[in-house]
């Protein structure tokens, strides 16, 4: 592990670029930033011991494909005559240490991710050194794409004629890194802490490539339902790391297949209306949040988030089980599988079509005094809270509109 002294050498007057959930050289919006304006730029990863000490699998399969991740990241950066340098432990107390002339970074939108943010940027600050970071891992960020009143949508169809139509060449611009990589500061290699050193123990998956498999997008629309059929492009896990860029699948998907690409709206989507708890529903909110940070969401806010998402916003079920399966520390197929179809009103034992939850009477039964809210969703009752995106009488008609109309014998 390199010490205080040599991190000390090392950052001076340096610029560091962190990697965060943009885990390439190529096409990285904040990389390019820094090393368009900047010289000496040196790549910085940091194993936060704030998440990771909440994990309790020390075989977890994301610890290990990030660790896979940077050696190969790392193996690359030295043939270009720099190193990357890897830090294990807690962000503030890392740059709390170092003096660096300036750190670029891209958006990371989760609720702990920017809350570490900006203790970061208040520490640079009063270093004299500034704190950059930039739009890379979306399209449209959550305010980029919006109802003409200015409010957000809260039925992707809309939503996505919207992104579509927005959507024009500067977006989908790749930013060229490598017509820069010569302002990497020169370095000898550095130490990579271990898996072990981290107190993990590697596994046996084999991670799928990060290979853009075109015959599987051209025929994505006929295949992606058959689970026996290789049908799916599997590069969920390179988007959630960043080991893609979302511009060029975007320009792929625009020019081979529509429905691959609505996949990819629909992650936006997801992302703008749910992921990062600003619903202004604040039971649902808190559960995303605490999910978010920790890894794990109380039972009974899973089923009225899950309600909320399947009733309220009419967004299919599996959106939902594919999100908390890569979130949930404590994730088990069947159970997650079930508890979703339950609340959707489908599978085995489901919960009738009309149930809906409210979720006023829901935080009035189980969570009074809103301390549960409190704790995750601290600007609750106050003017900065986010006004709800869907009122709960109208979404609650919508609801029961159309699954009665899709009761309805052909």
């Amino acid at each position: 592990m390199t010490n205080a002294k040599e991190l000390s050498e090392i950052t001076t007057g340096t610029t560091l670029f962190w990697f965060r959930r943009d885990l390439r050289l190529t096409d990285n919006a904040g990389l390019y930033r820094a090393l368009s304006q900047q010289e000496k730029v040196l790549p910085l990863f940091i194993f936060d011991t704030e998440i990771l000490d909440k994990l309790t699998d020390k075989k977890d399969r994301r610890v290990q494909f990030i660790h896979q991740t940077l050696q190969s990241l790392k193996s690359e950066l030295e043939k270009l005559g720099t190193s990357l340098l890897v830090w294990y432990g807690n962000p503030v107390d890392f740059f709390s240490i170092i003096r660096p002339k300036a750190v670029y970074a891209n958006h990371d939108y989760e609720p702990y991710a920017q809350h570490r943010d900006e203790q970061v940027k208040a520490i640079l600050e009063a270093k004299k050194a500034t704190f950059n970071t930039f739009k890379d891992q979306v399209i449209f960020e959550k305010g980029e794409v919006l109802k003409d009143d200015g409010s957000p949508y809260t039925v992707f169809t809309p939503y996505s004629k919207k992104w579509k139509a927005k959507l024009n060449a500067f977006y989908q611009k790749s930013y060229p890194t490598e017509k820069y990589f010569t302002h990497f500061q020169k370095q000898s290699p550095l130490y990579m802490p271990s898996l072990d050193d981290m107190g993990f123990e590697p596994t046996a998956i084999a991670f799928p490539d990060r290979k853009i498999k075109l015959n599987i997008i051209d025929h994505y629309h006929e295949t992606r339902d058959y689970p026996a059929v290789e049908g799916t492009s599997k590069l969920s896990v390179h988007l959630r790391f960043g080991t893609v860029s979302i511009r060029q699948l975007t320009s792929i998907a625009l020019q081979r297949n529509g429905t691959w690409l609505n996949e990819l709206i629909w992650r936006e989507f997801y992302h703008m209306i749910l992921c990062s708890g600003q619903t202004g529903y604040p039971i649902v909110d808190a559960g995303m949040r605490e999910l978010n940070e920790t890894g794990y969401m109380h039972n009974r806010v899973r089923m009225i988030v899950a309600s909320f998402l399947t009733k309220h916003l009419l967004i299919d079920w599996r959106w939902g089980e594919a999100y908390f399966a890569k979130k949930l520390l404590d994730y088990d197929l069947a159970a997650n599988n079930g508890g979703w179809q339950w609340a959707a009103g489908s599978g085995c034992d489901a919960a009738p079509y009309f149930r809906v939850f409210n979720p006023q009477l829901q935080t009035d039964k189980f969570d009074a005094e809103h301390q549960y809210i409190k704790k995750w969703v601290p600007e609750f009752g106050t003017p900065s809270y986010a006004k709800p995106i869907v009122d709960h009488a109208l979404a609650r008609d919508r609801v029961l509109t159309a699954y009665k109309k899709a009761l309805q014998p052909a």
